[in-house]
């Protein structure tokens, strides 16, 4: 491979910044622009060891800088490393980059550093992915869901899906290509236990993705309710600032209002509603209409009564509506006492008073303890992404029709083929197969010092 260099740290002025070299020709190149103040050349220093000098070009000092040598394989890219810090201003660090670039260093593409590593077999793809989400996190969860990522988490639990397809598709190839040695036949009543066995372990693989997006995205949330009951306060007491119109009159929202919010270490994209009730105003219908398209697709509701008063028709037949299972009862107003409180099995029941901001850190602890539960085992990897979503539910809908053929009583060579497509979705995940198509995807979401 050629040798590449870039900046590594954002642009803009800063305490310092680093320029980075990988390749065969890395420490040569640093040799050539850095003079040690005292100690060896690069050339003949050991890996993981820094040395203190001037980034020279031409006779004239640039810089006070420290290098840093990596050698291969023990470097992040598998290859030589020289790592040059220096001050932090833009003008500067971009003067020591062009100096670094000469006919045997070229500028580093996006994430080419990263692919390199990956490449070189630093890292599977799942957690060079993992990269990308951990410079991304903008949240504790978010990091902590990236690290294990980054760790391999997914790869190991992907690797174990992996052997038991090999394990079921060896035992087929052997039956099959020996039928006259004294083997045992294949069979097919065990060979079903486990492929259930295996679709069960795959779908919960699969159903992480959710999480994973909640985690990127935020948690689809719909404050609903009658009119008046208190919504538009909540939303704005969650925002912390004054997004939605709040008056006594009922019907003052009449399109929806959204907002990104952080409760604990989720993010809500926070949607305010119109009043749910029956009209016959024209405007105030296709509000009321959007509202209940908003509870439908919503990933958590949070429901909004005023318990202060009776249950209403309009309460009454919002209930009816509800999404028991993805469903908050916010029981409002309750500094003016409590005169009823919803039946039902819901997430969650919380009491607060939106207006004087009671018990809001109870309901923001029972929104965190919902989106909690969303995540199962996501410790023992996840998936993170469209691309690695798609290689499972392919490799899960081929478990399924190899179950399925099995069931039907068809030819085990019917089962194989269905084995052997699982098998290559699982390689093509982990980049065991991949294409260049697919990593320059990959790849190409990485900024360019990474």
């Amino acid at each position: 491979m050629d040798t590449i260099a870039a900046i590594a740290t954002p642009h803009g002025s800063g305490g310092m910044a680093v320029i980075r070299i990988s390749g065969p020709y890395a420490v040569q190149r640093a040799a050539e622009v850095f003079v040690p103040v005292r100690g060896c050349s690069p050339l003949d220093m050991a890996g993981y060891t820094c040395g203190y000098g001037y980034f020279v070009q031409d006779g004239v000092r640039l810089d006070d800088v420290v290098l840093t040598v990596f050698r291969a394989p023990h470097s992040y890219t598998g290859e030589d490393v020289a790592e040059i810090s220096c001050h932090g201003g833009r003008y500067l660090t971009e003067r020591l980059l062009r100096a670094v670039l000469c006919s045997e260093v070229r500028l580093a593409g996006a994430g080419e550093f990263t692919r390199r590593a990956f490449l070189n077999g630093k890292l599977s793809l799942t957690q060079a992915e993992a990269v990308a989400d951990v410079i991304a996190a903008s949240g504790e969860k978010e990091l902590q869901c990236a690290r294990a990522l980054r760790d391999g988490a997914t790869f190991r639990r992907i690797q174990r899906l992996s052997r038991v397809l090999l394990e079921l598709l060896s035992d087929l190839a052997v039956w099959a290509d020996y039928p006259d040695e004294d083997i045992p036949e294949v069979d097919g009543g065990a060979m079903e236990l486990r492929l259930k066995e295996l679709l069960g372990d795959m779908r919960g693989l699969l159903a992480t993705y959710d999480y994973g997006r909640i985690l990127r995205e935020g948690l689809r949330t719909a404050i609903v309710g009658r009119p008046n009951v208190g919504k538009s306060t909540l939303f704005n007491a969650l925002s912390g600032c004054e997004r939605s119109i709040v008056t006594d009159i009922a019907g003052t929202t009449r399109d929806v209002v959204e907002e990104q919010v952080r409760i604990g270490a989720y993010r809500l994209r926070l949607s305010d509603t119109a009043g749910v009730h029956e009209t016959d105003e024209p405007i105030e219908k296709i509000g009321v209409e959007r509202s209940l398209q908003h509870l439908q697709e919503a990933e958590l509701v949070l429901a909004v009564f005023d318990t202060s008063e009776p249950c209403s028709d309009a309460d009454a037949a919002l209930l009816e509506r509800l999404p028991v299972e993805r469903t908050i009862c916010v029981c409002n107003k309750s500094d003016k006492g409590q005169c009823w409180t919803p039946a039902g099995e819901y997430a969650e029941i919380v009491e607060i008073s939106a207006k004087n901001e009671d018990n809001l850190k109870t309901l923001e602890a029972a929104v965190e303890r919902f989106a909690q539960r969303q995540g199962g085992a996501w410790e023992d990897g996840m998936i993170a992404n469209e691309r690695q979503r798609d290689c499972l539910r392919t490799a899960v809908e081929a478990v399924q029709e190899a179950l399925e053929a099995l069931q039907m009583g068809m030819a085990f060579d019917a089962v194989t083929v269905c084995l052997d497509a699982a098998a290559e979705a699982l390689l093509q995940l982990t980049g065991e197969r991949i294409t260049d198509r697919v990593a320059d995807t990959v790849f190409e979401r990485f900024c360019v010092g990474k």
